[in-house]
């Protein structure tokens, strides 16, 4: 066994860090009170080919894999400025159009997204299903050569920032009853689209939408792989979404431990740094070790998907291991910054909110104590 990454991946993160670095954390904070997607971040690490880093090289891309991809995610994140966007439109759309599309559709979109230019946004949340797919009520009707959609979709993140979406709707039922999915690209100014915001409390360069879909006619083209088998394609790109999502949480535990850090042994109390207090020390070790935990667990999860081997369980609980670690680590740095932890001065509120976010979404922790409880310790299911 052997846990050194390699220099390949050691120069990645470096090499990440420095793009990232110049804007940080004040730049994200700006952005996400302003409610500002971070463009010229994207566009920085876009033009070093880091946001196209898993996407083929025949396309654009630099070739590499989900373990390459979590780690750009976890060194911007690291650096203050977490990428949500990453996780849609590289960890799932590039993703699902690399392996699943026509090579028209991967001519077509791979290319942009591998430069940053462009952004293929997720559409799968309905109001009404939640986490239950074969609920999803948004259908997609043969019209001659065409396709004919209507529905509703909800918590779609980025849709005003992208040129197009990758839709997941019900094409059919199979002999059980449950719903037979598809997927198409839908471009976001498709005649019969509304996009209306989502207004949400968090503090994020990202806005939400609701989707409304009003009789949206797309060509046959826009069908992604094979109909009626969107499914298992969705499912190609939900374990990175959340192996992706770890990284992103790891990325935000440690910037939100170093500044905790570095204000603990810079502000005095008493004549002597708070850091060397334990009740100040103690939450942020804990913190600590949490976070490396997550850290190794995420990078393993990232290893079996690309060595093609069964990722479910290890995806799953990267996910809920770094979210709880990044929810801990922020909460441990607002603390240890008293008042200061909530003074716009100090910008930290806003990763406490993406870290309770990502508590909840791609999935939430009570689904993934089900899935491991069902298919790792043989539970009867719960649901």
């Amino acid at each position: 066994m052997d846990f050194a990454e390699t220099d390949e991946h050691r120069d990645l993160r470096d090499a990440v860090g420095r793009v990232a670095a110049p804007y940080g954390g004040d730049y994200y904070v700006d952005h996400a009170r302003r409610g500002a997607e971070c463009t010229e971040l994207w566009h920085a690490l876009g033009d070093a080919g880091y946001v196209g880093v898993s996407v083929p090289e025949a396309y654009g891309g630099g070739g590499g894999g989900l373990v390459e991809l979590s780690l750009v995610c976890e060194e911007t994140a690291a650096a203050g400025a977490p990428m949500l966007l990453l996780l849609v439109t590289h960890a799932i759309s590039a993703a699902v159009i690399a392996e699943y599309g026509t090579e028209e559709q991967r001519k077509d979109w791979l290319p942009g997204l591998a430069s940053g230019r462009e952004k293929v946004v997720f559409a799968i949340t309905e109001p009404d299903a939640g986490s239950n797919t074969h609920k999803l009520a948004t259908t997609a009707r043969r019209e001659g050569e065409e396709w004919v959609v209507s529905g509703e979709k909800y918590y779609i993140s980025g849709v005003d920032d992208a040129e197009a979406l990758l839709l997941v709707a019900r094409t059919g039922r199979d002999d059980r009853g449950h719903a037979q999915l598809s997927l198409f690209i839908v471009p976001t100014d498709a005649p019969g689209l509304q996009k209306i915001p989502l207004p949400v409390d968090v503090l994020l360069p990202e806005k939400q939408f609701t989707l409304r879909f009003d009789d949206v006619r797309l060509p046959a083209s826009a069908l992604v792989g094979d109909e009626n088998q969107g499914f298992r394609q969705v499912f190609h790109g939900l374990n990175p979404e959340r192996i992706t999502g770890a990284a992103l949480c790891v990325g935000i535990a440690r910037y939100a431990l170093g500044r905790a850090a570095r204000y603990a042994n810079d502000r005095e109390v008493w004549d002597r740094p708070i850091g060397t207090h334990q009740g100040v020390a103690h939450p942020l070790a804990k913190a600590k070790i949490e976070t490396e935990l997550a850290a190794l667990m995420t990078q393993k999860a990232a290893w079996l998907h690309d060595q093609g081997l069964p990722a479910g369980e290890a995806s799953n609980m990267a996910k809920y291991a770094a979210a709880e670690a990044a929810i801990a680590a922020c909460d441990a740095a607002m603390q240890t910054h008293g008042g200061n932890g909530v003074a716009q001065e100090f910008g930290l509120l806003p990763y406490w909110g993406l870290a309770r976010l990502l508590r909840i979404a791609p999935v939430n922790r009570e689904m993934i104590l089900n899935y491991v409880a069902q298919h790792s310790l043989g539970l009867p299911r719960s649901y």
